[in-house]
């Protein structure tokens, strides 16, 4: 029987022997019952093997064990995965609600840009907050945008706005390097973070960077996305915008950029400040190299258009414009608003400097005082030239533009001294005398004033024409006490002063403040022949699509002075510069005249000379009008004069001053009428009749009275741009 359940026991399946044991019958005492043979076999394996609550060590069992865990593990992971996935859309929705509505989200105005060109077309400055324009992607070369993408977001063309992989592949670098070594934002995050963020590294500026970069990817193509971005983007040294840039360091065009320069300007984005080229031209030009290199393992550009790119590396462009460009594009801009209005965008700005004078002047008022400012006390200079329509062709606001924006040419006014005595002269022309006419050289004395001569000598009676080219003061003082003040004042602001003008006898002098630029203006009509300017630099302006906002058309001030006294002035101020104060000027081969200038205590030493091309006008001195160390207007405003004056007109051809002796048919010492009248009914000419002031003093000479023509009122004369702005711009802002 045992024998038979044994056998039997053996035929028992799986299920059987995997059940549990039957109870244990009742003890009846503590020791143990006996157990037979088959008792001991029928006991399941399991249970030999672990006891009654261990695992099973091995066999079917166990690995089903295992396969429970990991469902356990995999389905917790799943269910912590969709919660922390319904926790991060929560953050980022929460995120979201902060930016404006996304059906009014628009893409912000980009800063209009001003482009100040020269007469030639050339870029004279930029400003703006961009500091260059934008340009269309379509209007770039080729390889300039691939650049961008192969260094900066490989699959631009293929993700959606977000780069898992990408930001995948930083993550385990900067975890690896301990340090945060790569970005994983895309280009589409980057623009997204430029357009509408600020700086700051925190996780909710980064979760609304993704909202904005998905939204970005469902409103724009990718190329349109990339327009904005190579338009906006920061390359350092002041610069955003690929334009900006490629101005800003290889003096061109975005348009005309090579590759190794597209590749540089690629590799800036990283780190603009770090890398500029204008401070780390060798780290620059290694990151372009990494660009190259990743544009061909692209293939975006062959094997050998990278070898040709690496061996040639982009270099710093020098720069294309003098220093002084900064004071001319600051004036420009001061005006820009009176002639358009608020910037409808990008704007250009034809304006009438030619940058070869501009950098001629720069060169000579800079070459003179690094030799001579020092000897002379002089730590400043200011330049102004003028065609004779009043075009500005150069202007130097002070020795440095890099070290001082303050513009002396525009806005520093200060005493002309001797310089101011053509209206003096002029206004006794007007009112009868002539370049012969003799006055006494003689001590002056007037309610305790004694005006000297700077020789501190008298040469007795002598002619007007010798009394000016000597700058002898007291025969000044006593044509203006002769005519009056106010005569002189009056003729002064019809040639084109705008400061205002004491009428005391110390005008006679130049004590009351003028600019640089309004002295210049004022001596342009002894160069035209006569015809008033209002001095200006702005052409044309133009928009981004080339609409024109503005062109120049006003025609002038009509005429100022009759041809007569042009002529006269012009024979008299020529001898300055034959006989007189201005011998050191130096222009062979042209007809020049001009008159020097030195006030009080040698603070100021002016010179302006003129030819039939140019009108320039030269001060020198210190901002806080300290004496200089006898600097006059003999020297160095004289050689600064000449040097400038020998560039400009070179390849010039030569011309004559205008209303010279013959062409008016005078002989002699006449120079016209008897007495010095005008004909019967003054003279016409541009901008209506003309004829000199009648306003001379209460106790002028009886034998003068009634000879001149009454003069037309000023103040009758039509509104133009000019004569507002000379009256609104120029007489404001005054030191």
């Amino acid at each position: 029987m045992e024998r038979s359940e044994q056998m039997f026991d053996i035929r028992l399946d799986a299920r059987d022997r995997s059940a549990p044991p039957p109870q244990d019958p009742p003890r009846a005492s503590r020791r143990p019952a006996a157990r037979t043979k088959g008792e001991a076999f029928s006991e399941p394996a399991p249970e030999r093997m672990r006891g009654r609550s261990g695992p099973p060590r091995g066999g079917r069992g166990g690995g089903g064990k295992r396969r429970g865990l990991v469902f356990r593990l995999v389905k917790w992971g799943l269910i912590l995965g969709v919660w922390a996935v319904l926790a991060l859309a929560g953050v980022i929705a929460y995120e979201a609600s902060k930016l404006p509505p996304m059906q009014t989200l628009m893409i912000p105005k980009r800063p209009p840009t001003v482009i100040i060109q020269g007469a030639d077309g050339k870029v004279l400055a930029t400003r703006g907050d961009m500091g260059g324009v934008a340009v269309p992607i379509g209007e770039l070369p080729p390889y300039l945008p691939k650049a961008f993408v192969a260094i900066e977001d490989q699959r631009f063309y293929s993700h959606f706005g977000l780069d898992p992989e990408g930001l995948g592949r930083a993550l385990v670098t900067n975890l690896t390097s301990g340090r945060l070594r790569q970005g994983g934002s895309t280009l589409t995050q980057q623009l997204a973070k430029n357009l509408f963020l600020t700086l700051d590294r925190t996780a909710s500026r980064k979760m609304q960077e993704v909202v904005l970069a998905l939204w970005l990817e469902h409103k724009f193509t990718k190329d349109q996305i990339l327009d904005l971005y190579l338009n906006r983007v920061y390359f350092g040294a002041g610069a955003y915008g690929v334009e900006a840039a490629a101005q800003r360091y290889f003096g061109k065009s975005a348009r005309q950029v090579t590759l190794a320069e597209a590749a540089m300007l690629a590799g800036l984005v990283n780190s603009p400040s770090r890398l500029a080229p204008t401070r780390n031209l060798k780290g620059a030009q290694a990151r372009a190299a990494l660009v190259l290199a990743s544009m061909r393992d692209q293939r975006m550009i062959s094997p050998d258009m990278a070898s040709a790119a690496l061996a040639r590396p982009a270099q710093l462009a020098r720069a294309g414009m003098p220093d002084s460009s900064g004071y001319v594009a600051d004036w420009v801009m001061d005006q820009l608003d009176s002639f358009i209005g608020e910037l409808p965008g990008d704007v250009s700005v034809r304006t009438t400097v030619e940058p070869a004078l501009q950098q001629a002047a720069e060169r000579s008022l800079e070459d003179t005082l690094a030799k001579s400012g020092a000897k002379y006390g002089v730590g400043q200079g200011a330049m102004v030239v003028l065609d004779p329509d009043g075009a500005v062709k150069a202007l130097i606001g002070g020795r440095s533009y890099a070290d001082s924006q303050y513009n002396r040419a525009i806005t520093a006014r200060r005493q002309p001294g001797s310089a101011f005595k053509p209206f003096i002269y002029l206004t006794a022309l007007e009112h009868g005398l002539t370049p012969e006419s003799v006055r006494e050289d003689a001590p002056v004395q007037l309610k305790g004033w004694r005006p000297e001569n700077s020789t501190h000598d008298y040469r007795g009676p002598v002619s007007l024409t010798t009394a000016l080219a000597l700058s002898l003061n007291t025969v000044s003082v006593r044509l203006a006490l002769e005519f009056g003040p106010k005569a002189v004042v009056a003729t002064a602001h019809r040639m084109g002063i705008a400061s205002p003008l004491d009428p005391n006898p110390s005008i006679a002098l130049g004590t009351s403040e003028v600019s640089v630029l309004e002295l210049a203006g004022a001596y342009t009509p002894f160069a035209n022949g006569g015809v008033g300017v209002m001095p200006h630099v702005i052409e044309s302006v133009k928009g981004a699509d080339g609409k024109s906002l503005y062109e120049r058309n006003v025609t002038g001030m009509g005429r100022v002075v009759a041809p007569e006294y042009v002529a006269m002035m012009n024979r008299m101020l020529t001898e300055t510069l034959a006989t007189g104060t201005a011998r050191r000027a130096d222009l062979p081969g042209w007809e020049a005249a001009g008159k020097t200038g030195t006030s009080q205590d040698y603070r100021d030493a002016w010179f302006v000379g003129y030819t039939a091309r140019y009108v320039t006008a030269v001060w020198l001195g210190n901002d806080d009008s300290s004496p200089t160390k006898k600097a006059s207007g003999a020297n160095l405003p004289v050689e600064i004069w000449s040097r400038f004056m020998k560039a400009a007109h070179q390849g010039v051809p030569v011309a004559e001053l205008p209303g010279g002796l013959r062409s008016y048919g005078f002989g002699g010492a006449g120079y016209g009428a008897p007495g010095g009248m005008l004909p019967q009914g003054g003279y016409g000419g541009q901008g209506g009749p003309y004829a000199p002031p009648s306003d001379l003093p209460d106790d002028r000479p009886p034998a003068v009275v009634g000879q001149m023509p009454a003069r037309p009122p000023q103040q009758d004369a039509p509104m133009t741009l000019d004569r507002w702005f000379a009256e609104t711009f120029l007489g404001a802002g005054r030191r």
